[in-house]
């Protein structure tokens, strides 16, 4: 077997995971500044939001959960891999775009179902237009993850992981060539949509030519190889769709509060960013790996790459997850906090972000156990927890939104993410040796978690102290970079001190071929 590198394809995917979502929140700062929390600000979050919804089933979501181990398989078995992914691909397209003909056709029921609290006000009819432009945008990205699918299962994770940056650099020059000529920013920024998802795709079909694999899509068959796609898929797909449900619940109570859609929405994307460094780093080179680990027999290998999966996952993430908790206000203020965007806007996402960063941590590793599941070709058991993840969501959200207001979405988000992560790690204890931890993962999860919290006392006192300057427009950005930069400083020197990591740790997977 060729062996993944799995540090190396972690800090690969990482690295350029990392730089999109950098760019993402310097896109949503901007499209914050030009569209506030007003009618328009909230129509293209809901038809933005749309076809990523979709995403979920056909992108990175159920599809690649159950293509991704079956090509891996079939590469390393020395089958004929390239003719399987045609045959993928040509059946995904078909479904694709009947669906998109589809959702043209009941565009004001999809809205409806995704914000109930727009009807009869000008934010619906605008969600219709915006929905209408931006479906199509999951044709082309589906595609791409299928093509992306191939190029990780092969240990080429770069192109992939640099596509997600095209949507970002487009979505930034369509923000500064639209003032420019005039262009109104909302429907620029919808347009914007369906062309970059084309871009991401003509950038992995390209890289999957070069690496050798000639995807073009065959006419629609129903071979016994995508029969079996199918079966593994569908429930993977009822799992998604709860997921999918879980943040219906969420938009649906947000909707009922004005402005809520999107102090949620910019929450969630500040809080996306640890949480789609880690988790999809961890989740595009675990699955394959771990995949082609099993048809080799190589129990021992699978349980190091699991275990450092979670490894490296716990040790980026819990620190992050207690920085949002313990200064959200600042990073939100100097983040978005200008033109159209106020202090009372600032105010309300900042508890949101508060509230998901208690979940970042169960987020991070529902992408590290899943692949345990999908590796085996099991997408039946993740289902029934979603199922049940799904109903604490709804009762959490719902329930107490007439006490707590909109903030019952973001708390039903979180809860539901800790059941579903709870009840995956109880569903892997009949997995044998190798969904185990091992030794190394059990002594250093306590250490980060007492390095985390020293820096979490460190950044209270920080920020207390440049409280002045973290509110004051000529010192804010130093002030928060400061703030940032101490506290990593701080993370890293405990870490170390108390033993949660060793450089030669470090040295180690980048060097050596397990």
């Amino acid at each position: 077997m060729k062996p993944i590198r799995l540090i190396l394809g972690f800090l690969t995917v990482g690295g350029w995971t990392m730089m999109s979502r950098i760019l993402g929140l310097v896109r949503d700062a901007w499209i914050a500044a030009a569209l506030g929390t007003g009618p328009v600000a909230q129509a293209f979050i809901i038809a933005f939001s749309l076809p990523n919804m979709f995403r979920r089933f056909f992108a990175e979501g159920a599809f690649n959960m159950a293509f991704v181990p079956m090509f891996s398989k079939r590469l390393e078995g020395g089958e004929d891999a390239e003719d399987f992914a045609r045959d993928a691909m040509g059946g995904l397209a078909a479904i694709l775009i009947a669906l998109t003909i589809l959702a043209q056709l009941f565009m004001p029921a999809l809205i409806y179902a995704m914000a109930s609290g727009y009807a009869g006000d000008e934010r619906f009819g605008l969600s219709v237009a915006f929905g209408r432009i931006a479906f199509p945008y999951i044709l082309f990205i589906s595609l791409a993850a299928l093509c992306s699918g191939v190029l990780n299962a092969s240990g080429r994770f770069a192109a992939a992981a640099a596509a997600p940056v095209l949507l970002n650099i487009l979505f930034l020059g369509a923000l500064i060539i639209g003032p420019v000529f005039g262009w109104d920013p909302g429907w620029t920024l919808i347009w914007t949509v369906p062309f970059a998802g084309l871009a991401q795709l003509a950038l992995v079909w390209v890289a999957a030519r070069e690496a050798g694999f000639r995807l073009v899509p065959r006419r629609p068959r129903l071979t016994p190889e995508l029969k079996r796609l199918a079966i593994i898929a569908a429930p993977a797909m009822l799992t998604g769709g709860v997921v999918q449900v879980n943040l219906l619940v969420g938009r649906q109570v947000a909707s009922y509060f004005d402005g809520a859609v999107a102090w949620l929405y910019n929450a969630d994307r500040l809080y996306q960013l640890p949480l789609g460094v880690v988790a999809i780093a961890i989740g595009i080179v675990l699955l394959p790996d771990l995949s082609r680990r099993l048809k080799a027999g190589d129990t021992g290998g699978g349980r190091h790459a699991y275990s450092r999966a979670a490894e490296f996952a716990l040790f980026l993430t819990v620190p992050a997850a207690v920085a949002l908790v313990v200064i959200p206000g600042p990073l939100i203020s100097v983040i978005f906090e200008r033109g159209a965007f106020g202090a009372s806007d600032t105010a309300k996402t900042a508890l949101a972000l508060a509230v998901y960063g208690v979940g970042l941590p169960a987020f991070v590793l529902q992408k590290v156990l899943q692949p345990l599941y999908f590796a085996r070709e099991d997408t039946k058991t993740p289902f029934y927890y979603a199922v049940t993840s799904m109903v604490v969501n709804a009762v959490v959200a719902i329930g107490l939104a007439p006490f707590l207001g909109f903030i019952a979405a973001a708390l039903g988000t979180t809860i539901a993410g800790w059941a579903m992560t709870v009840q995956l790690w109880l569903g892997t204890q009949r997995m044998g040796e190798a969904a185990t931890p091992d030794d190394r993962l059990k002594a250093r999860l306590p250490r980060i978690v007492i390095a985390s919290l020293a820096m979490g006392v460190l950044l209270w006192g920080l920020a207390t102290l440049l409280a002045p300057s973290l509110s004051a427009a000529g010192h804010r950005y130093w002030a928060l970079a400061l703030l940032v930069l101490a506290g990593i400083v701080a993370y890293g020197l405990a870490a170390y001190t108390v033993g949660a990591f060793r450089f030669a740790d470090f040295r180690a997977g980048l060097s050596r071929q397990r």
